[in-house]
C-alpha cells in the first residue's frame, strides 16, 4: 500500500471509531490499550495480564535511580510527546513491560499485527520516508546480539537511538537529560536472565499504582539531586499511571474509587506545580502522598472486583 492509501485507511478507521461511538461503544473502548489491539486477539489475555518484567536489579545506587527514571519514562505517553502522546501511546505499548507485543496494531502504523512503521509522516514529520514498511517490534528482553543498537555501557549510540526515537520518529519534545540517560539505562538492565520463571501475571489496579508511586518515589530522588525538571516529569508520569486506573472504573458503583483517584491526582498537581516553581513545599507533598497512598489505594482495590480489571468483564 503507498502512503495515500494508507492514509485513506487511517481515515475509514478514524470514521469507524466515530460510528461505533455514535452507535454505542463497547465497556473495552474506555481502555486505552484496548485501541490498539489487533482483530481477533485474545481481549482478557491482553488487557487482564501482562508479560514479567525481565530487569536486572542494579548494586549501584546512582544506575538503580537511572533504572527508576528510565522505566516510569517508558510507560509514560509523554515521553513520545506530539500525536503518539495524544493517542495514549507510550514506549510500553509497544514492548509490554519491555518486551514486545505481538498483538500490537495501530492503524497507519502497523501492517501485520506486533509491527509498526518507523519512517511513518502519522506520528513524525522528520522520518517520514512515503513507503508503507512496517517492521517486527523487537524484545528489548531477548538477547542482546539480535539487537542493532550497543548496549555497552561505555558506548553513547543506545542514548543516541533513543534521542532520535523520542524527537524524531515521534516529534517528541526534548525530555531532560536524565530521562534519555534513564531510558538507555532502563533498557541495558533489560536482560533474558532475569526473567521470572511465569512468563505472563495478573493485571491488576496495584500494578498501576505501583508503578505511580516508585514515578513519585524516584521525583523526590531526583529533588534531592537538585533536578526538579526531571521530577516534574516523573511527577506527570505517575499521574498518567493514575488515569490508566481511572478509566476501568467505569461502573456507577464506582464513585468512592474514582474520587479516591481524582484527589491523589489532584494533590499530584500541586506538587509538580510547586517543584516547578521551586518551592520545597512541593518535596514535602510528595512525601505526604506516599505516606497517604496506602489508604485511598485500598478503597480502589476493594472495587476492582466492579471494574475492567475482571477478567470476566473483558470478554
Amino acid at each position: 500500500m503507498d502512503r495515500q492509501g494508507r492514509t485513506a485507511a487511517v481515515l475509514v478507521a478514524g470514521l469507524a471509531a466515530l460510528f461505533l461511538l455514535a452507535a454505542g461503544a463497547t465497556d473495552l473502548d474506555v481502555i486505552h490499550a484496548a485501541r490498539w489491539l489487533a482483530p481477533g486477539a485474545d481481549r482478557v489475555r491482553d488487557l487482564g495480564s501482562l508479560p514479567t518484567e525481565c530487569l536486572t536489579p542494579a548494586s549501584d545506587p546512582e544506575i538503580a535511580y537511572e533504572i527508576e527514571v528510565g522505566r516510569a519514562a517508558f510507560r509514560t505517553p509523554l515521553t513520545l510527546g506530539g500525536q503518539a502522546s495524544r493517542a495514549g501511546l507510550a514506549c510500553d505499548s509497544c514492548h509490554r513491560d519491555g518486551r514486545n507485543n505481538p498483538d500490537f496494531f495501530f492503524p497507519g502504523l502497523s501492517g501485520a499485527p506486533g509491527t509498526a512503521d518507523v519512517t511513518t509522516a502519522l506520528f513524525s514529520s522528520h522520518r517520514d520516508d512515503g513507503i508503507d514498511n512496517p517492521k517486527p517490534i523487537p524484545d528489548l528482553s531477548g538477547p542482546k546480539s539480535r539487537l542493532k543498537i550497543s548496549q555497552a555501557p561505555s558506548d553513547p549510540a543506545l542514548q543516541v537511538f533513543i534521542h532520535g526515537v523520542v524527537t524524531e520518529e515521534f516529534d517528541g519534545a526534548e525530555p531532560p537529560p536524565a530521562v534519555m540517560a534513564g531510558l538507555a539505562a532502563y533498557v541495558r538492565a533489560l536482560s533474558p536472565a532475569a526473567c521470572p520463571a511465569a512468563e505472563r501475571e495478573p493485571l491488576h489496579a496495584a500494578t498501576y499504582l505501583d508503578n505511580a508511586r516508585r514515578a513519585v518515589r524516584t521525583a523526590i530522588a531526583a529533588l534531592d539531586r537538585k533536578d526538579p525538571a526531571t521530577a516534574a516529569f516523573l511527577i506527570d508520569a505517575a499521574r498518567s499511571q493514575l488515569g490508566l486506573v481511572y478509566e476501568r472504573y467505569d461502573q456507577p458503583q464506582s464513585d468512592p474509587a474514582r474520587a479516591s483517584l481524582h484527589a491523589a491526582d489532584l494533590q499530584l498537581v500541586a506538587a509538580v506545580a510547586d517543584v516547578r516553581e521551586g518551592a520545597p513545599s512541593g518535596r514535602e507533598k510528595l512525601s505526604a502522598w506516599l505516606a497517604a497512598l496506602p489508604g485511598w489505594s485500598a478503597v480502589v482495590e476493594r472495587q476492582e472486583p466492579q471494574s475492567l480489571f475482571d477478567t470476566a468483564r473483558l470478554n
